[in-house]
C-alpha cells in the first residue's frame, strides 16, 4: 500500500512538474523565428501581450527622433529588457509621422483622411495600437470611431486583410517584389511580419490571412530593406537609412 501512495504521489508531482516545465520552455522561447509562406522567406515575431509590453517611439526626451533601432531604450520603464524592435509605420523627410501617432496616452499627430499617391493613401488604410495587455488592428474609420484604449498607435498603409478579405485593391492586382513588413493581432498576441527578400503585395497580404489565419492585417513599411532589431540575436536593424515611428517589445518583468 506503501508503494502505491508513493507511485501515485510521483504521479502527481510529474503531472504538476510537466505545465511548470512547458511553462518555462514557452517563456524562454524566443520571440522571432523564420517563416515560409508560398515559398517566401520570412521572420515572424510574435509577442504574447501576457508575456510583452509594446511601446512605438518616435522622439527622445530631447525632441530629436530615435531614427535608429538601436538607439531605442534597452528598457523600459519597469526594467522589462527590450526583446525586438522594427519600423512601424511612414513619415516624412524629416521623421514625422504621416498619419495618426500616439505615445503613452499623448496624440502627437493627428490621423489623416487625406487622399493621395503611395501606400500610405491606398484606402483603406489603417491603425495599428496597443496598451496594457491589449492591442489590435483597424481600419482608419473604425479606429477613430470606437475610440479603442490606446495608449501606443500608429497609422499606416494600406490595410492587408480586413474582416478576414483580402484589401480589395491589392486582391485584384499583384505590384512589384519588395521587401515588405506588417502587424496582425490574433488570439491575445501581436505578430510581426518582416519579409526576408521581395514579396508582392498580394502575396504578403495571403500570408496574413492564409498563413497567419489574421482577420485584420496592416502593412507597415517597405523598400528595399524593412528593419528588425534584434538584440539577442544579433540583428542590428537599420543602419544607414533613419526612420520616424519604431515599434519596440520589451519582456514583462516577471514578480
Amino acid at each position: 500500500m506503501i508503494r502505491s501512495i508513493n507511485f501515485i504521489a510521483g504521479g502527481l508531482l510529474a503531472l504538476a512538474v510537466l505545465p511548470a516545465q512547458a511553462h518555462a520552455a514557452e517563456t524562454h522561447k524566443p520571440p522571432c523565428a523564420p517563416f515560409s509562406f508560398e515559398e517566401h522567406g520570412y521572420t515572424l515575431c510574435e509577442a504574447p501581450l501576457s508575456r510583452f509590453n509594446v511601446r512605438i517611439f518616435w522622439k527622445q526626451p530631447d525632441g530629436t527622433p530615435y531614427s535608429y533601432l538601436s538607439s531605442l531604450p534597452k528598457a523600459d520603464k519597469n526594467g522589462g529588457r527590450l526583446a525586438f524592435a522594427l519600423n512601424g509605420g511612414m513619415f516624412h523627410p524629416d521623421f514625422r509621422p504621416v498619419g495618426l501617432y500616439i505615445e503613452e496616452g499623448q496624440q502627437m499627430v493627428r490621423a489623416s483622411r487625406a487622399s493621395g499617391p503611395g501606400n500610405f493613401h491606398l484606402k483603406p488604410n489603417g491603425v495599428f495600437y496597443a496598451g496594457e495587455g491589449e492591442a489590435g488592428v483597424l481600419e482608419t474609420g473604425a479606429f477613430l470611431k470606437r475610440k479603442p484604449n490606446a495608449q501606443f498607435a500608429t497609422q499606416s498603409g494600406p490595410m492587408l486583410v480586413i474582416d478576414g478579405k483580402l484589401h480589395p485593391r491589392i486582391a485584384r492586382a499583384s505590384a512589384s517584389a519588395k521587401t515588405r513588413d506588417g502587424v496582425c493581432v490574433r488570439e491575445g498576441a501581436a505578430l510581426f511580419v518582416v519579409s526576408d527578400g521581395g514579396v508582392a503585395f498580394d502575396t504578403f497580404a495571403r500570408l496574413f490571412r492564409d498563413g497567419l489565419k489574421c482577420k485584420n492585417a496592416l502593412f507597415l513599411d517597405g523598400g528595399t530593406a524593412p528593419a528588425l532589431y534584434v538584440p539577442a540575436a544579433s540583428r542590428s536593424g537599420n543602419s544607414f537609412i533613419g526612420l520616424g515611428p519604431m515599434i519596440a517589445v520589451y519582456e514583462k518583468q516577471r514578480p
